[in-house]
């Protein structure tokens, strides 16, 4: 048996949870958040115990670390902090470099570094994070897993966009995608549901405030919604999703404003939030529609087709379709939108839902299509964290 952490570190926060592996047992998971500021928050949930929460400056990312491991030793969570035996960091931006989790060697770093530019507000964060458990934990080995490298199996016609090919060449421009952990996740779990089936063709829905789909054959991504950053795809809590590119140039210039300005909106203040004028949280927009406001109602219209337009161009893509999953916030909790979607595929690829199922569905895991659905639908939870744990103790040979 072997303690392991599964870390995202942000900018000002740290999330984690502590496995027991490979039993997949979690110990206890937490929060620190505000880091940096004089009312930062230290939130600890030890499994089948209360939870504790400070709230006290926190300096840095250092120090975020060293309180975490002092506080599990001072609470009994381990005895010694020579159990833990690993330490997995999600990374968002792995670009072309990484198909695999990998070691975190000065190598990997570097990588990690030079790829700031494709995700200023994650790499750099991410770095931070592994540099602050590598000074608490310096004989601990630790393993970078990236968001993108479950999307690197797509071809190139696939991923590649229709723009000068020297900016591919020079700058790397080109489709990543994002939420490959957890797409990874759902397609292996996916599976016990296709018994059976030699070559299974799954589209995965990660719709949670940021949301991507990924079309996957045989295990292997196939294609996916987000491009070079998470702003494209389908419409989000706060992102555009799919935007017509001269739509930028032409609000430079009608409202005066930067481009970053401009971009800082599409990722900021649009999606649901744009739309509506009322909040990236589907549960208040849904509120807002159902009292008659308007705009509430076209946003939540324009979320719905959007998800289910690419649910047909995968289904296309794939050549068919033998299980759609729904995972993430909105996925797994709000029958009501899976519902929507489902309706929208009903009369082009046969696919029913019955809504005592869906309705049952809230939260946990269960089919959610009727035995007559030519598509088998189903809600799977994700879990990114235990992936990243698995991966730890697969690359340090556990």
């Amino acid at each position: 048996m072997s303690k392991i952490f599964a870390v995202n570190a942000g900018s000002s926060s740290l999330k984690f949870k502590l496995y027991e592996m490979p039993e997949e047992k979690v110990i206890c998971s937490g929060l620190l958040e505000r880091i940096g500021e004089p009312t930062g928050r230290f939130i600890l949930k030890p499994t089948g115990k209360d939870k504790s929460e400070i709230v006290c400056p926190i300096k840095d990312h250092a120090i975020a670390v060293a309180m975490l491991l002092d506080a599990l030793v001072e609470q009994g969570i381990v005895k010694d902090l020579n159990e833990i035996k690993g330490v997995g960091h999600r990374i968002v931006q792995g670009g072309h470099y990484f198909s695999d989790s990998a070691l975190f060697d000065d190598k990997t770093e570097k990588i990690i570094e030079s790829l700031i530019p494709l995700a200023p507000l994650h790499n750099a964060a991410h770095l931070v994070g592994f540099r602050a458990f590598k000074e608490a934990l310096p004989d601990v080995k630790q393993v970078a897993v990236f968001d993108t490298a479950f999307h690197q199996s797509m071809e190139p016609e696939d991923y590649m966009y229709a723009c000068p090919y020297e900016y591919y060449e020079k700058y790397m421009v080109r489709k990543y995608g994002a939420h490959g952990t957890s797409h990874k996740y759902l397609s292996q779990e996916g599976l016990r549901y296709l018994k059976g089936v030699k070559h299974p063709k799954i589209i995965s829905c990660h719709i949670g405030s940021g949301a991507s789909l990924c079309a996957i054959k045989d295990g292997k991504c196939v294609s996916t919604s987000m491009g070079l950053t998470p702003l494209a795809g389908v419409m989000m809590g706060t992102r555009t999703g799919d935007i017509d590119a001269s739509v930028m140039p032409y609000l430079v210039n009608q409202t005066g404003k930067s481009a970053e300005e401009i971009y800082q909106e599409f990722n900021k203040k649009s999606g649901l939030l744009g739309i509506s004028g009322v909040s990236n949280d589907s549960r208040d927009v849904t509120a807002a529609a159902e009292q008659g406001n308007k705009r509430a109602k076209l946003a939540i219209k324009m979320y719905i087709r959007r998800i289910a337009d690419y649910i047909g161009q995968y289904y296309v893509r794939l050549g068919g379709c033998d299980l759609i999953i729904f995972s993430a916030g909105v996925g797994e909790n709000a029958p009501e939108y899976r519902a929507m979607i489902c309706d929208q595929l009903k009369e082009a690829l046969g696919v029913q839902i019955a809504e005592e199922l869906n309705n049952a569905a809230r939260g946990k895991e269960g089919i959610i299509s009727t035995v007559d659905s030519k598509i088998k639908v189903v809600v799977i939870p994700t879990d990114e964290e235990v992936m990243i744990a698995r991966d730890v103790v697969r690359l340090l040979n556990m």
